[in-house]
């Protein structure tokens, strides 16, 4: 397809939009390398638990491995959407979007490089579930824009990745790590590299809400679309975390209560339905100037 203008020469960038705000939040807070993260009280804090627990935290460090690089994989006919239909300054946020995602494949790999020699390599830590949202769901929902870039494809592919995946899914993985590494005051390698990460997920999660606003109010019959999808991946978001358990019967490593994370998942799952819905009706100028609808996701990003 061949360029007829450039949005840049003939209006300049639109600056206050959400998106530019997101993209100037991404240069000033993203500049971080995993490469500077020091793993070695990491390597001394493995070697104090139990096998029970070295087997859990192997469990969530693997799949959100393997999840970062699969959203890493799978984001590009995302960006292709976009950058297809001319949205300059929503593409420019996500470049900072794709690097930042490779960094946190980045980060976990050097976890493993220090605490355990090497990646894993045990596929049972990959539970039915987690494969049938990370092997199959996310890549052909994401990979359904290459041929079918509508709205409605669009909103399906963010409300899988940005509201249930990182919003719902990660945000419960954050929460197990807060509540093992701070509580029990170990591995602060890998305590920054989720901080980091978790802080560039909030701008991810906030422009998935803004892109899904944004189409919304261009065509409110999307919200059915959205609805649908969202009530599709609740149950199976679902079952992926009582899975986290299920290996470990009555004498679950740290203490974890898996109705805590159960309850904490489903509240971060209404928080980002919430904040759509809160978007229902507004303008697209309405939804560029709003302050706290998309700019504030690192509050709703609660501990």
């Amino acid at each position: 397809m061949k360029h007829e203008s450039f949005a840049t020469v003939e209006r300049g960038l639109n600056r206050g939009s959400v998106p530019m705000r997101l993209f100037e939040k991404a240069k000033r807070l993203g500049i971080w390398n995993p490469a500077d993260i020091d793993f070695s009280q990491d390597v001394k804090d493995w070697a104090t638990l139990d096998d029970r627990e070295r087997r859990y935290m192997m469990r969530i460090t693997t799949q959100f491995q393997a999840g970062e690089e699969a959203v890493t994989l799978d984001l590009l006919p995302l960006i292709g959407a976009i950058a297809s239909e001319g949205r300059i300054e929503e593409e420019m946020f996500l470049t900072t979007f794709l690097w930042e995602e490779a960094k946190h494949v980045d980060m976990f790999s050097r976890f493993f490089e220090a605490v355990l020699g090497g990646p894993p390599k045990d596929e049972t830590l990959m539970t039915p579930t987690y494969r049938t949202i990370f092997y199959d769901i996310l890549p052909t929902t994401l990979g359904a824009l290459r041929d079918d870039p509508s709205p409605a494809a669009q909103v399906r592919a963010s409300a899988t990745y940005n509201m249930v995946v990182e919003g719902m899914l990660a945000e419960t993985g954050y929460h197990i790590f807060y509540n093992v590494l701070d509580t029990r005051q170990i591995g602060p390698g890998l305590r920054e590299g989720v901080s980091k990460i978790k802080q560039d997920e909030a701008r991810h999660i906030a422009y998935g809400v803004y892109l899904i606003a944004r189409l919304i109010a261009a065509d409110p019959k999307l919200m059915d679309v959205f609805n649908d999808q969202m009530t599709t991946l609740l149950p199976v978001g679902m079952a992926l975390i009582d899975e986290a358990f299920e290996e470990f019967a009555d004498n679950i490593p740290f203490n974890l209560k898996p109705d805590d994370y159960v309850n904490y998942s489903q509240s971060q799952f209404q928080k980002r339905f919430d904040r759509v819905q809160r978007a229902v009706g507004k303008t697209i100028e309405e939804l560029d100037s709003s302050e706290d609808m998309f700019m504030d996701e690192e509050v709703v990003m609660a501990k």
